[in-house]
C-alpha cells in the first residue's frame, strides 16, 4: 500500500532526524567494532517509527507500506551508513515469509520481525554468490533434513529467525531452521565493510520445516524488493559523499583560492552529480514499477541493481581523490562510503548479473 507524498516525506524526515541524532560517523565507527555490528537501542527506535515492519501487513503488526516508501527510507539509511539488519530482516526475510509462508507461519513469525523483537535473515546462495537458483548449495535429504553450506548471509550471527533456500528432488523450497537446531552452525565471515556483517551457515543433517509450498518465484519476489532497498541505500550514500566532497571543495584553499573553483574539479563534480541523480532516479523508478506490477518491473529492478551500485562506487572513489591526501586516511569518512559501495556491489547480484537480466527483460 503506497501512501501519499506528504506522508512519505514525513516518514523520510522522521528517519533522517533519528539517524542524524543516533547514527553519526562516530556512532557508526563505534558500532561497527562491536560483536553484534549494530545498535540494538537504535534498532528499537526504528521499530517505534514502524521502519522494521514497514513492508509487513498491518494484520501482523506492520505498516503495510510499499516499495516506494522502502526506497525513500533506504536513501536515508544509506546516507547515514546505518549498520543494521534492516534489509536482511525487514525486507528479505519479512517479504519471503509473506510470499511463501502459510497464514500460521506469518502469524507466528511476522509480528516479531515487525516489532523489532526478532531479527530474520535468509541463506540463499553458496560460494558462487550468484543469488540465482544455480547458486544454491543447500540440499534437502529424503528425511527432510538439510545438508550443505550457504555464504554471504547478511547479519546471520544476530538472526533468530533463520530461513534457508534449499533444493530437493521436488525443486526449490523455503525452509525454517531453529537457531539451536542439531547440525546447524554459523560462522562470521571476514568482511571488507564492517558495517555489513556476513556469515557462513553450515548444515549437517539439520532438521528443518518447510514454509508453505512456494518455490523460487517467492525468493525472486523477495530479492527484487531487497535489490530496490539496496539501490536506495546506494543512491543515498552516493549523494551524501558527494555533498561532503563539494563542501570540502568550497572550503579547501590552494594557491589563494578554493579548489572548487578549479575547472577540472568543477567538471568532475558535475559529472558525478549526474551519476548520483541518475542513480536516485533509477532506484525510485524501480520502486514505482515494482509497486505497479507491470511488465517493466523486471527491467527497472535490474537497471537499478547495476546503475546504483556503479554510481556509488565511482562517486566514492573520485571523492577520495578529490579530498587529496586527507581522503586516503582511514579516519576520513570517505573510506567508510567506499567500503559500503564495494561490498554492496556484490550483494544480491553483481552488476553483470543485473545487466544480463535487464537485457533479457528487453528481449535482447
Amino acid at each position: 500500500m503506497a501512501i501519499g507524498a506528504t506522508e512519505r516525506l514525513a516518514l523520510r524526515k522522521s528517519v533522517r532526524d533519528l539517524l542524524r541524532d543516533s547514527c553519526t560517523e562516530q556512532d557508526v565507527r563505534q558500532v561497527m567494532t562491536t560483536e553484534a555490528g549494530f545498535d540494538r537501542r537504535l534498532w528499537q527506535q526504528m521499530a517505534g517509527l514502524g521502519v522494521t515492519g514497514m513492508l509487513v501487513d498491518t494484520w501482523y503488526g506492520g505498516a503495510g507500506l510499499s516499495a516506494v516508501e522502502l526506497e525513500a527510507v533506504t536513501e536515508e539509511t544509506g546516507a547515514a551508513l546505518l549498520p543494521s539488519p534492516f534489509i536482511a530482516s525487514g525486507v528479505l526475510a519479512a517479504t519471503l515469509i509473506q510470499q511463501a509462508g502459510t497464514p500460521e507461519d506469518q502469524q507466528r513469525l511476522l509480528p516479531g520481525l515487525a516489532g523489532g523483537t526478532s531479527i530474520g535473515t535468509v541463506a540463499v546462495t553458496g560460494k558462487l554468490g550468484t543469488w540465482t537458483p544455480e547458486g544454491i548449495e543447500v540440499e534437502v535429504a529424503a528425511d527432510g533434513t538439510l545438508a550443505g553450506r550457504a555464504r554471504y548471509v547478511t547479519f546471520g550471527q544476530a538472526a533468530d529467525v533463520i530461513l534457508v533456500i534449499a533444493r530437493s528432488a521436488d525443486g526449490i523450497g523455503v525452509y525454517e531452521v531453529a537457531p539451536d537446531a542439531a547440525g546447524f552452525s554459523r560462522q562470521a565471515e571476514s568482511v571488507f565493510d564492517p558495517t555489513v556483517r556476513l556469515s557462513v551457515f553450515s548444515f549437517d543433517a539439520t532438521p528443518a520445516r518447510r514454509l508453505g509450498a512456494a518455490g523460487w518465484e517467492a525468493v525472486q519476489e523477495a530479492l527484487d524488493l531487497t535489490v530496490i532497498a539496496l539501490a536506495g541505500e546506494q543512491a543515498g550514500g552516493a549523494r551524501r559523499i558527494l555533498e561532503l566532497t563539494v563542501d570540502y571543495l568550497k572550503t579547501r584553499v590552494q594557491f589563494g583560492r578554493p579548489i572548487g573553483s578549479f575547472q577540472a574539479l568543477k567538471h568532475l563534480a558535475a559529472d558525478l552529480l549526474v551519476q548520483v541523480e541518475s542513480a536516485a532516479s533509477a532506484a525510485q523508478h524501480a520502486a514505482v514499477q515494482k509497486e505497479a506490477g507491470g511488465e517493466e518491473a523486471d527491467g527497472a529492478v535490474a537497471l537499478a541493481g547495476f546503475a546504483c551500485a556503479e554510481a556509488y562506487e565511482t562517486t566514492a572513489l573520485y571523492s577520495i581523490q578529490m579530498h587529496g591526501g586527507i581522503g586516503f586516511t582511514w579516519e576520513h569518512p570517505a573510506h567508510l562510503f567506499l567500503r559500503r559501495a564495494r561490498s554492496g556491489a556484490q550483494l544480491f547480484g553483481s552488476s553483470r548479473a543485473h545487466r544480463e537480466r535487464y537485457l533479457a527483460s528487453k528481449g535482447a
